[in-house]
């Protein structure tokens, strides 16, 4: 050990290489569960001589492929020469069994925000994902930005990306107050928008444009007849029109006019006369008559004759003119 001008002491750093053997080498199962490694006992009387800060922190490297992650230390009961490391932490620096892998001892800052990616969308099925993941990094020391950590529940195993770490790109998690946000999982695929209908335009134009034959006008009495008897009328009724030399033309004080006025009479009671009615006459004439005329009412039309007459007969009676 050396002392500089202010009697410090020089540390040097603690680096060695070790060929590296997963824990299932050692029966120690337990250590896949999180991120701490098996040493020999060398590695300790090295460390407590360099006066190592603890936690001791370490830098795994494979410098084949220039591979880095970080981790803890469990133990320092291995054999000379090896270290045991979980499957997982292999997986990341492409290690096999055999491999030799560099140790150098590191000072990690605490983390404040950590962001982390499932494999599978699986992980978000579980009850409470944010229980189980604060359980299971209490056996981590460590996390490093593109490491791939396996969180163990329920018999099943759940691989995680670890995204982003702050404030730096490997960071310590022990004993710290972490923000801890989610990616979505690899495999979640969003689910497809249904197809929104187009919306109908509303048909104001073509209401409008539809003819107004549709709406029913109120026209009275545009029914047809019906008789009490049941038989169908052959009868058609007439529409009332204006008479054309009554109501047209005005009361002249020539010396014609009597003798229209007794044509007028005439001429309007026999278009108003149909047989098997009642025509009430209003003309003077007609009321300055002697003595009403009692005709019988001829049917119009003769009505055949069915096997089984109706008990009630409507209107079968005689039929009275006035004139």
């Amino acid at each position: 050990m050396s002392y500089d001008d202010d009697y410090a002491p020089n540390v040097s750093p603690f680096v060695q290489s070790y060929r590296c053997y997963p824990s299932s080498f050692i029966e120690k199962p337990h250590l896949e569960k999180g991120d701490k490694i098996i040493m020999p006992p060398s590695a300790l009387d090295r460390l407590a001589f360099l006066h190592i800060e603890y936690p001791m922190l370490f830098e795994l490297s494979n410098l084949s492929v220039s591979r880095v992650t970080h981790c803890g230390v469990l133990e320092f009961v291995a054999d000379e020469g090896l270290i045991y490391l979980p499957y997982w932490m292999m997986e990341n620096l492409l290690l096999q069994e055999g491999d030799i892998v560099q140790v150098k001892n590191a000072s990690l800052s605490k983390g404040t925000f950590v962001k982390l990616q499932p494999h599978t969308k699986d992980f978000l099925d579980i009850s409470n994902p944010k229980a189980v993941l604060e359980t299971s990094l209490r056996n981590f020391s460590c996390l490093t930005t593109g490491d791939t950590i396996m969180v163990a529940y329920n018999n099943k195993r759940f691989f995680i990306d670890v995204v982003e770490t702050k404030p730096s790109s490997a960071v310590s998690i022990i004993e710290t107050d972490c923000e801890v946000d989610f990616a979505p999982p690899l495999d979640y695929k969003e689910p497809e928008r249904p197809s929104r209908p187009t919306p109908t335009k509303k048909r104001k134009t073509e209401a409008e444009e539809e003819p107004t034959e549709k709406v029913p006008k109120f026209s009275a009495f545009t029914g047809s007849g019906r008789r009490l008897d049941g038989k169908t009328s052959k009868v058609i009724e007439e529409t009332a029109e204006k008479p054309e030399s009554s109501e047209t033309e005005k009361p002249s004080t020539s010396a014609s006019t009597p003798s229209k006025e007794k044509e007028t009479p005439s001429s309007t009671t026999s278009t108003r006369r149909l047989p098997g009615k009642l025509v009430f006459g209003s003309n003077a004439e007609l009321a300055s008559s002697s003595k009403p005329k009692v005709t019988e009412t001829v049917k119009s039309e003769a009505v055949p004759a069915k096997a089984e007459e109706p008990k009630f007969q409507a209107f079968t009676g005689k039929k009275y003119t006035l004139k």
